[in-house]
């Protein structure tokens, strides 16, 4: 066998390979290297056993068909949106770990949402050009990468090259145990070398105290600063008024009862009460134009809007995140819960874009889903509006002079008073009202 694989990289590093002998074997280094980047290189070893009178006097060469190469790369930022120009970098790989192609080394995290910056090939990283937290722009480098080396390591342990090393001695067999009586080792047998006895391991930390008073600081993310900075805007900036009312949800919750199971076979997705509400909103925001409009205080001029976005809030583990459903007038509920449904799954993977979010003339936020009973949204800049969806939970209510009880929920509305009036609002606010609960005014255009 092969004395060890340095030999035949010894070999390789001449411009020629050639033939080595080692243990009566004649060992032929076959080389082939394929890949995207060249860097890969596969080596096989084809014994051939020869006589031991026979004497080999000369050494054949070929050509290698492959140069191996360790080639770096620098991975710069990937270009932003035209409304986000810098972003925190959140690395999740660190020096000297190896990357597979497409595997998300770090986080750029924006005003609106994170980037992800995958590895363009495989490889070891090599160097990390911008600290954690560190602020970058579009076309800044982040990082270094040696394509390659992961490959070669990869090869390095293949059952080709593992052939090459001696197999380990069979273990000594099992020897007979006794309670209480310890088998002498053969003196034929090496004596195995005394060990120093290990280090004890340092004590684990005391746990805190019950009632103890520690404290933790953790930076605030770009997206929570950005958050904190538009709320406050809207309060300093919107004159703010919420006004509320509750929704029977008895026939929407009969009309999902009966259709549910053929929605679902049909379109693979759930029939919610969400889309029932985004619907019910566009058929509001239509009808009361003022609330789908918005102030442009830079020219004193009122835009109005013949088209209907309406963002749905998304609560991720980042902050509240609003992806838009655009042209909401012209789709009917089976749109609807697709797009909540597509929107929903790229928010939980992190995967929306700032496209995603981009624009919207209305907002809906349903804190219902963590049992909210009530409460007073704010509005989304620029937008003059924001509805807010809240738990269902059965109460007694009067239905034709009877005291019934039926499944209620609570909804509030709240707009800005220096576009939208109070009968504008309590208007719009019925609307949503009569089309959940009686889902056909719809098809009648009341």
């Amino acid at each position: 066998m092969l004395a060890g694989s340095r030999a035949v990289y010894r070999a390789l590093s001449r411009s020629q390979s050639s033939w080595i002998q080692a243990n009566n074997v004649l060992v032929r280094p076959s080389v082939s290297g394929r890949s995207v980047c060249s860097q890969r290189l596969y080596i096989h070893f084809q014994p051939c056993k020869f006589s031991s009178s026979a004497n080999v006097s000369h050494i054949r060469h070929f050509r290698t068909s492959a140069v191996y190469r360790n080639e770096v790369v620098t991975v710069k930022t990937p270009a932003f949106a035209e409304s986000v120009s810098e972003g925190d970098v959140r690395w999740e790989k660190a020096v000297g770990d190896t990357v597979a192609e497409d595997e998300v080394v770090c986080e750029i995290e924006t005003d609106k949402t994170s980037i992800q910056v995958p590895s363009p090939a495989a490889g070891v990283i090599e160097e990390l050009l911008v600290p954690d937290g560190g602020r970058v722009e579009g076309g800044m480098p982040l990082f270094k990468l040696r394509k390659g080396a992961a490959a070669a390591a990869t090869a390095a342990s293949s059952p080709a090259n593992v052939a090459l090393t001696p197999p380990p001695p069979p273990p000594p067999p099992p020897q007979p145990s006794s309670p209480t009586l310890v088998t002498a080792v053969p003196s034929a047998a090496p004596q195995a070398a005394p060990t120093r006895p290990a280090t004890p391991a340092p004590p684990p930390s005391p746990a805190p105290a019950a009632g103890g008073r520690g404290e933790q600081r953790v930076k605030i993310n770009r997206m929570r600063l950005r958050i904190a900075q538009r709320l406050k805007e809207a309060q300093n900036t919107c004159a703010m008024l919420t006004t509320f009312n509750e929704v029977d949800m008895s026939n929407i919750q009969e009309m999902r009862r009966i259709h549910k199971e053929a929605f679902l076979k049909k379109h693979n997705i759930k029939l919610g009460f969400m889309s029932a509400f985004v619907k019910a909103a566009a058929h509001a925001l239509t009808d009361q134009p003022a609330v789908n409009a918005v102030i442009d205080d830079s020219t004193k001029e009122i835009i109005y809007r013949d088209y209907v976005d309406v963002s749905v809030a998304v609560a991720t583990p980042k902050g509240l995140v609003v992806p838009v459903i655009r042209n909401v007038e012209t789709m009917n509920f089976i749109d609807i819960e697709k797009a909540i449904n597509t929107l929903g799954e790229k928010a939980r993977k992190n995967e929306l874009a700032v496209e995603d979010m981009d624009g919207g003339t209305f907002t809906i936020s349903n804190g219902g889903v963590f049992g909210s009973l009530f409460g007073t949204p704010i509005i989304n800049p620029p937008q003059s509006a924001i509805l807010g969806m809240h738990g269902i939970f059965e109460r007694p209510v009067v239905i034709n002079g009877k005291v019934e009880i039926r499944p209620m929920m609570y909804v509030a509305l709240t707009y800005d008073h220096r576009l939208v009036d109070g009968r504008e609002a309590v208007t719009f606010l019925r609307k949503i009202k009569a089309v959940v609960e009686d889902p056909r005014v719809l098809l009648l255009d009341m």
